[in-house]
């Protein structure tokens, strides 16, 4: 039985930072991995805890159930949980997430800002002017085995082309890059 295919959760905006450092005396003898904070789990705290809603409306905000959003709070609460008993570094990254809006960051002076007038194109940013804009840099989400998940590939019927399957984008989107005809799932 394959597993199911995991819903892609909404975020209305992206952190405004990378993650957490501890400090102390301690901390620099510590050579352990960061804890990672998945963007979805990162909402789940800040509709919760920061903004103040309860699990019925936070789950509606994301497009996910009730019991899926209790599910990715309880884990992000346990991973912040972790990272300050053992003292490790928090990073937030990764997920099966989209955005609200297109979402750009600027190269020269590093602010992330949204466009929510989508037909309007974005040529420069709106802090320092600055012509160095490109699309937010964020990771859909993070692949675990695979090899063994055959939902994950799409395949050109004509020449047999495969190519990795690009998350909340269906195959029948993609054009092969060898024959030209639309692609499939394998």
């Amino acid at each position: 039985m394959s597993p199911r295919i995991k819903r892609i959760r909404k975020v209305l905006n992206p952190p405004p930072i990378k993650g957490f450092k501890p400090y102390g005396p301690e901390t620099n003898n510590t050579q352990n991995e960061p804890v990672v904070l998945l963007y979805e789990e990162y909402e789940a705290l800040r509709l919760c805890d920061y903004d103040m809603y309860n699990h019925y409306y936070a789950s509606g905000i994301m497009n996910v159930s009730r019991p899926t959003f209790t599910r990715i709070y309880a884990s992000a609460r346990q991973k912040v949980a972790r990272a300050f008993v053992e003292g490790r570094q928090i990073a937030i990254e990764g997920g099966k997430v989209y955005f609200d809006s297109d979402w750009y960051h600027c190269e020269k002076c590093h602010c992330d800002f949204n466009n929510p007038a989508k037909e309007l194109q974005v040529e420069m940013c709106p802090l320092c002017g600055s012509k160095e804009v490109k699309d937010y840099d964020y990771t859909y989400e993070i692949e675990e085995n695979t090899e063994n998940r055959p939902f994950d590939t799409c395949i050109c019927p004509n020449c047999g082309f495969e190519q990795p399957h690009k998350s909340g984008k269906p195959c029948r989107q993609e054009e092969c890059p060898k024959c030209h005809s639309r692609m499939m799932r394998k």
